[in-house]
Protein backbone atom coordinates (compact mmCIF):
# COMPACT_ATOMS: atom_id res chain seq x y z
CA UNK A 1 0.00 0.00 0.00
CA UNK A 2 1.62 3.34 -1.05
CA UNK A 3 2.46 5.51 1.73
CA UNK A 4 0.19 9.26 1.96
CA UNK A 5 2.76 11.05 0.74
CA UNK A 6 4.23 9.00 -1.86
CA UNK A 7 0.78 9.09 -3.42
CA UNK A 8 0.45 12.88 -3.15
CA UNK A 9 4.19 13.16 -3.97
CA UNK A 10 5.57 15.33 -6.11
CA UNK A 11 2.86 18.08 -6.19
CA UNK A 12 4.97 20.89 -6.92
CA UNK A 13 8.45 21.52 -8.45
CA UNK A 14 11.43 19.85 -6.68
CA UNK A 15 14.30 21.50 -6.04
CA UNK A 16 18.61 19.85 -6.62
CA UNK A 17 21.27 21.71 -5.19
CA UNK A 18 24.71 21.79 -6.46
CA UNK A 19 27.20 22.96 -4.43
CA UNK A 20 29.27 24.01 -6.58
CA UNK A 21 29.41 26.22 -9.42
CA UNK A 22 28.17 25.65 -13.16
CA UNK A 23 30.42 23.22 -15.19
CA UNK A 24 31.30 20.44 -12.56
CA UNK A 25 30.56 17.39 -13.44
CA UNK A 26 27.56 16.49 -11.55
CA UNK A 27 25.74 19.54 -12.76
CA UNK A 28 26.53 18.78 -16.52
CA UNK A 29 24.84 15.36 -15.82
CA UNK A 30 21.82 16.80 -13.91
CA UNK A 31 21.13 19.40 -16.79
CA UNK A 32 21.43 16.65 -18.95
CA UNK A 33 18.74 14.86 -17.18
CA UNK A 34 16.61 17.33 -16.11
CA UNK A 35 14.08 17.30 -18.90
CA UNK A 36 13.80 13.32 -18.94
CA UNK A 37 13.20 13.65 -15.46
CA UNK A 38 10.57 16.71 -15.60
CA UNK A 39 8.19 14.23 -18.01
CA UNK A 40 8.79 11.10 -15.75
CA UNK A 41 7.92 12.96 -12.71
CA UNK A 42 5.38 15.43 -13.65
CA UNK A 43 6.62 17.98 -12.02
CA UNK A 44 9.61 20.74 -13.00
CA UNK A 45 13.23 20.09 -11.66
CA UNK A 46 14.89 23.38 -10.60
CA UNK A 47 18.83 23.47 -10.12
CA UNK A 48 20.42 25.52 -8.41
CA UNK A 49 24.28 25.96 -8.05
CA UNK A 50 25.24 27.28 -4.29
CA UNK A 51 28.89 27.16 -3.87
CA UNK A 52 31.32 27.74 -1.64
CA UNK A 53 33.31 26.12 1.36
CA UNK A 54 34.18 22.93 -0.51
CA UNK A 55 30.41 22.50 -1.33
CA UNK A 56 29.48 22.74 3.09
CA UNK A 57 27.30 26.19 2.12
CA UNK A 58 24.75 24.26 -0.44
CA UNK A 59 24.90 20.94 1.50
CA UNK A 60 23.73 22.37 4.54
CA UNK A 61 20.84 23.91 3.04
CA UNK A 62 19.40 20.56 2.33
CA UNK A 63 20.39 19.85 5.86
CA UNK A 64 18.07 22.14 7.05
CA UNK A 65 15.19 21.62 4.70
CA UNK A 66 12.01 20.06 5.51
CA UNK A 67 12.18 16.37 5.23
CA UNK A 68 9.17 16.44 2.61
CA UNK A 69 11.25 15.10 -0.76
CA UNK A 70 11.19 18.34 -2.53
CA UNK A 71 14.76 19.47 -1.40
CA UNK A 72 17.54 17.22 -2.53
CA UNK A 73 21.81 17.67 -2.68
CA UNK A 74 23.58 16.34 -6.12
CA UNK A 75 27.52 16.40 -3.94
CA UNK A 76 30.74 14.69 -4.96
CA UNK A 77 32.74 12.64 -3.09
CA UNK A 78 33.48 14.93 -0.22
CA UNK A 79 30.56 16.47 0.46
CA UNK A 80 29.76 12.72 1.86
CA UNK A 81 32.75 11.04 3.26
CA UNK A 82 35.45 13.88 3.15
CA UNK A 83 34.42 17.51 4.39
CA UNK A 84 33.22 16.26 7.56
CA UNK A 85 36.94 14.96 8.39
CA UNK A 86 38.89 18.18 6.97
CA UNK A 87 36.64 20.51 8.23
CA UNK A 88 36.62 20.68 12.15
CA UNK A 89 33.79 23.24 12.10
CA UNK A 90 31.47 22.26 9.24
CA UNK A 91 28.60 21.93 11.76
CA UNK A 92 27.06 18.67 11.00
CA UNK A 93 27.84 15.50 9.90
CA UNK A 94 26.34 14.07 6.33
CA UNK A 95 26.05 10.52 7.22
CA UNK A 96 23.90 11.41 10.15
CA UNK A 97 21.98 14.10 9.12
CA UNK A 98 21.22 13.39 4.96
CA UNK A 99 19.45 10.46 3.76
CA UNK A 100 21.25 8.99 1.06
CA UNK A 101 19.34 8.53 -2.49
CA UNK A 102 21.43 6.77 -4.91
CA UNK A 103 25.00 7.32 -5.96
CA UNK A 104 24.33 8.75 -10.24
CA UNK A 105 28.11 8.39 -11.34
CA UNK A 106 31.42 7.28 -10.85
CA UNK A 107 33.82 9.97 -12.45
CA UNK A 108 37.38 8.03 -13.40
CA UNK A 109 40.25 11.01 -13.09
CA UNK A 110 42.40 12.10 -16.12
CA UNK A 111 45.96 13.34 -15.74
CA UNK A 112 45.68 15.95 -17.90
CA UNK A 113 49.02 18.28 -18.04
CA UNK A 114 49.95 21.32 -20.08
CA UNK A 115 51.64 20.68 -23.17
CA UNK A 116 54.53 22.93 -22.61
CA UNK A 117 55.45 19.98 -20.21
CA UNK A 118 57.67 17.88 -22.66
CA UNK A 119 56.21 14.43 -22.36
CA UNK A 120 54.19 12.08 -24.40
CA UNK A 121 54.02 9.50 -21.87
CA UNK A 122 53.37 9.44 -18.10
CA UNK A 123 57.22 7.80 -17.76
CA UNK A 124 58.16 10.73 -19.45
CA UNK A 125 56.67 13.22 -17.08
CA UNK A 126 57.28 11.36 -13.91
CA UNK A 127 60.96 12.23 -15.41
CA UNK A 128 60.38 15.41 -16.10
CA UNK A 129 58.76 16.48 -12.88
CA UNK A 130 61.64 14.63 -10.76
CA UNK A 131 63.87 16.77 -13.16
CA UNK A 132 62.24 20.17 -11.89
CA UNK A 133 61.78 19.31 -7.91
CA UNK A 134 59.37 21.71 -6.94
CA UNK A 135 58.49 23.59 -9.80
CA UNK A 136 55.37 22.21 -11.10
CA UNK A 137 52.01 22.95 -9.69
CA UNK A 138 48.85 21.10 -9.95
CA UNK A 139 45.07 22.54 -9.83
CA UNK A 140 42.10 20.44 -7.92
CA UNK A 141 38.01 21.72 -7.95
CA UNK A 142 39.60 23.53 -4.47
CA UNK A 143 40.83 21.77 -1.09
CA UNK A 144 39.98 18.62 0.53
CA UNK A 145 38.46 16.98 -2.56
CA UNK A 146 39.43 14.21 -4.33
CA UNK A 147 41.01 15.49 -7.06
CA UNK A 148 43.44 17.65 -4.38
CA UNK A 149 44.32 14.19 -2.48
CA UNK A 150 44.85 12.04 -5.21
CA UNK A 151 47.17 14.53 -7.01
CA UNK A 152 48.91 14.81 -3.62
CA UNK A 153 49.16 11.02 -2.90
CA UNK A 154 50.73 11.16 -6.91
CA UNK A 155 53.11 13.25 -6.01
CA UNK A 156 54.15 11.62 -2.81
CA UNK A 157 54.33 8.16 -4.21
CA UNK A 158 56.29 9.29 -6.98
CA UNK A 159 58.70 12.04 -4.87
CA UNK A 160 57.88 14.65 -8.14
CA UNK A 161 57.26 17.54 -5.02
CA UNK A 162 54.60 18.78 -6.55
CA UNK A 163 52.32 22.27 -5.08
CA UNK A 164 48.93 22.53 -4.53
CA UNK A 165 46.88 25.22 -6.18
CA UNK A 166 43.35 25.20 -5.15
CA UNK A 167 40.55 26.44 -7.48
CA UNK A 168 37.04 27.39 -6.93
CA UNK A 169 35.80 24.26 -9.34
CA UNK A 170 37.06 22.53 -12.36
CA UNK A 171 36.33 24.87 -14.78
CA UNK A 172 38.63 27.54 -13.31
CA UNK A 173 41.06 24.74 -12.82
CA UNK A 174 41.10 23.41 -16.19
CA UNK A 175 41.46 27.43 -17.71
CA UNK A 176 44.39 27.36 -15.47
CA UNK A 177 46.26 24.67 -17.08
CA UNK A 178 45.78 25.60 -20.31
CA UNK A 179 47.07 29.41 -19.21
CA UNK A 180 50.06 26.89 -17.77
CA UNK A 181 49.68 28.68 -14.32
CA UNK A 182 49.24 24.97 -13.19
CA UNK A 183 51.45 22.21 -15.15
CA UNK A 184 48.74 19.22 -14.12
CA UNK A 185 45.13 18.84 -13.22
CA UNK A 186 43.30 15.65 -12.52
CA UNK A 187 39.70 15.76 -13.75
CA UNK A 188 37.04 13.89 -15.14
CA UNK A 189 37.87 13.20 -19.02
CA UNK A 190 33.96 15.30 -19.83
CA UNK A 191 35.50 18.78 -18.28
CA UNK A 192 38.44 18.95 -20.16
CA UNK A 193 38.32 17.00 -23.12
CA UNK A 194 36.86 19.51 -25.11
CA UNK A 195 40.23 21.50 -24.98
CA UNK A 196 42.59 18.68 -25.75
CA UNK A 197 41.93 19.85 -29.42
CA UNK A 198 43.38 22.79 -29.02
CA UNK A 199 46.94 21.95 -28.37
CA UNK A 200 47.19 23.85 -25.14
CA UNK A 201 46.58 20.06 -22.83
CA UNK A 202 47.41 16.33 -23.00
CA UNK A 203 45.89 13.43 -21.33
CA UNK A 204 47.78 10.51 -19.90
CA UNK A 205 45.76 8.35 -18.46
CA UNK A 206 42.82 7.56 -16.85
CA UNK A 207 42.44 5.96 -13.18
CA UNK A 208 39.80 3.14 -14.71
CA UNK A 209 40.25 -0.40 -14.42
CA UNK A 210 39.02 -0.44 -18.21
CA UNK A 211 39.57 2.10 -21.20
CA UNK A 212 36.94 4.93 -21.12
CA UNK A 213 34.38 4.46 -24.09
CA UNK A 214 34.68 7.43 -25.25
CA UNK A 215 38.15 7.88 -25.21
CA UNK A 216 39.58 4.36 -26.26
CA UNK A 217 43.07 5.80 -27.18
CA UNK A 218 43.77 6.56 -23.76
CA UNK A 219 45.26 4.28 -21.49
CA UNK A 220 44.65 3.25 -17.80
CA UNK A 221 46.51 4.10 -15.33
CA UNK A 222 47.55 1.09 -14.30
CA UNK A 223 48.45 0.21 -18.31
CA UNK A 224 50.99 3.09 -17.67
CA UNK A 225 52.69 2.18 -14.26
CA UNK A 226 50.56 5.26 -12.15
CA UNK A 227 51.04 3.72 -8.60
CA UNK A 228 47.73 3.05 -7.17
CA UNK A 229 46.47 6.14 -5.24
CA UNK A 230 44.46 8.00 -7.68
CA UNK A 231 40.96 7.65 -6.62
CA UNK A 232 37.26 8.27 -8.70
CA UNK A 233 35.14 10.83 -7.48
CA UNK A 234 31.41 10.48 -7.80
CA UNK A 235 27.94 12.18 -7.58
CA UNK A 236 24.95 11.26 -5.66
CA UNK A 237 21.71 12.71 -4.56
CA UNK A 238 20.76 12.58 -0.97
CA UNK A 239 17.69 14.23 0.89
CA UNK A 240 17.53 15.19 4.55
CA UNK A 241 16.78 13.02 7.04
CA UNK A 242 13.70 11.52 8.02
CA UNK A 243 12.43 11.71 4.77
CA UNK A 244 9.55 9.10 3.50
CA UNK A 245 11.63 6.16 2.38
CA UNK A 246 8.70 5.47 -0.21
CA UNK A 247 9.50 8.62 -1.97
CA UNK A 248 13.17 8.30 -1.45
CA UNK A 249 13.37 5.20 -3.38
CA UNK A 250 10.95 6.41 -5.96
CA UNK A 251 13.26 9.15 -7.30
CA UNK A 252 16.02 6.51 -6.94
CA UNK A 253 14.29 4.22 -9.38
CA UNK A 254 13.46 7.29 -11.27
CA UNK A 255 16.91 8.62 -11.81
CA UNK A 256 17.64 5.23 -12.87
CA UNK A 257 15.31 4.40 -15.77
CA UNK A 258 16.46 7.79 -16.59
CA UNK A 259 20.69 6.73 -16.25
CA UNK A 260 19.66 3.04 -18.42
CA UNK A 261 18.09 5.24 -21.35
CA UNK A 262 20.37 4.55 -24.53
CA UNK A 263 20.53 8.25 -25.19
CA UNK A 264 21.76 8.77 -21.80
CA UNK A 265 24.13 5.95 -21.61
CA UNK A 266 25.92 7.53 -24.73
CA UNK A 267 26.04 10.59 -23.17
CA UNK A 268 28.22 9.15 -20.06
CA UNK A 269 30.19 7.66 -22.67
CA UNK A 270 31.05 10.87 -24.25
CA UNK A 271 31.45 12.66 -21.09
CA UNK A 272 33.75 10.11 -19.57
CA UNK A 273 31.07 9.15 -17.10
CA UNK A 274 30.44 5.60 -15.55
CA UNK A 275 26.74 5.01 -14.45
CA UNK A 276 25.92 3.56 -11.03
CA UNK A 277 22.60 4.09 -9.76
CA UNK A 278 22.38 2.13 -7.29
CA UNK A 279 19.79 1.61 -4.23
CA UNK A 280 19.17 4.06 -0.94
CA UNK A 281 20.01 1.03 0.79
CA UNK A 282 23.53 -0.10 -1.32
CA UNK A 283 24.22 3.88 -1.21
CA UNK A 284 23.99 4.53 2.59
CA UNK A 285 26.43 1.01 3.21
CA UNK A 286 28.70 2.14 0.80
CA UNK A 287 28.70 5.82 2.29
CA UNK A 288 30.11 4.10 5.62
CA UNK A 289 33.08 2.45 4.14
CA UNK A 290 34.18 5.04 2.33
CA UNK A 291 34.13 7.48 4.93
CA UNK A 292 36.71 5.22 7.41
CA UNK A 293 38.64 5.17 4.45
CA UNK A 294 38.82 8.80 3.46
CA UNK A 295 39.43 9.67 6.85
CA UNK A 296 42.17 7.72 6.90
CA UNK A 297 43.49 9.22 3.60
CA UNK A 298 42.69 12.92 5.38
CA UNK A 299 44.42 11.96 8.99
CA UNK A 300 47.75 11.31 6.91
CA UNK A 301 47.51 13.99 4.30
CA UNK A 302 47.64 16.25 7.69
CA UNK A 303 44.92 18.53 5.76
CA UNK A 304 42.51 20.93 8.14
CA UNK A 305 40.49 23.48 6.60
CA UNK A 306 38.86 25.65 9.28
CA UNK A 307 41.43 25.53 12.34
Amino acid sequence: MPSVALCAWPDRPIKIIVPYAPGAAGDVLIRYMQPVMQERLGQPLVIENKSGAGGNIGTQEVVRSKADGYTFVLGATNNFVINQFVYKNMGFNPLDTLSPVTKLISVPPVIFVNASVPSGSYAEFVRYAKANDGKLNYGSPGPGTTPHFSAWALSEATGTKMTHVPFKGSPPGVQALMANEVQVFLVGYGVAAGQLTTGRIKALAVAHPERLLGAPDLPTTKEVGVPNVILSNWWGLATAKGTDPAVISRIAVEFKRVLDLPATQSFLIRQGFVSVGNSPEQFARELVGEAQEWQMIVNKAGTKLDE
